[in-house]
């Protein structure tokens, strides 16, 4: 994985100085998500040191079809609105290609960040196996 870099411009930016995340995720992720009624993000596991929100749609759809269908059944993309001045502090990190960036948020600090959701986390798509 490369470092820190120069953060660009939000995907999108909300009327309330927030920026647009994504996040893939499983169901048993999703459940607990639920469980907040959808304005917070579970706390890590302990072999999870990291939160990973991502920068843009296409990368999360990836994890999501990809990654999590194979290992859970099904994948979901969620996109959430966070105060983009609280962001300012997690540098955007590439995780591969041009358009894979990614958040680094500590899990000791996940429950500021939630605390910096605007509204609620949604899911925008679904994916499970081909037949």
């Amino acid at each position: 994985m490369n470092g820190p870099t120069t953060p660009p411009a939000p995907t999108s930016t909300g009327s309330r100085g927030t920026t647009t995340l994504w996040r893939p995720t499983g169901p048993q992720e999703l459940a607990l998500v639920e469980a907040a009624d959808w304005r917070a993000w579970p706390p890590r596991l302990p072999d999870q040191p990291i939160f990973y929100p991502v920068l843009n749609e296409d990368y999360a759809i990836r994890i999501a079809r990809d990654w999590n269908v194979p290992a859970s059944g099904v994948g979901y993309v969620t996109r959430f609105e966070v105060d983009t001045a609280f962001l300012t502090r997690y540098p955007v990190r590439q995780a591969g290609g041009r358009t894979i960036l990614e958040l680094w948020v500590p899990a000791e600090e996940l429950p500021e960040f939630n605390r910096h959701l605007a509204g609620r986390i949604e899911v925008v798509h679904e994916f499970r196996p081909q037949p």
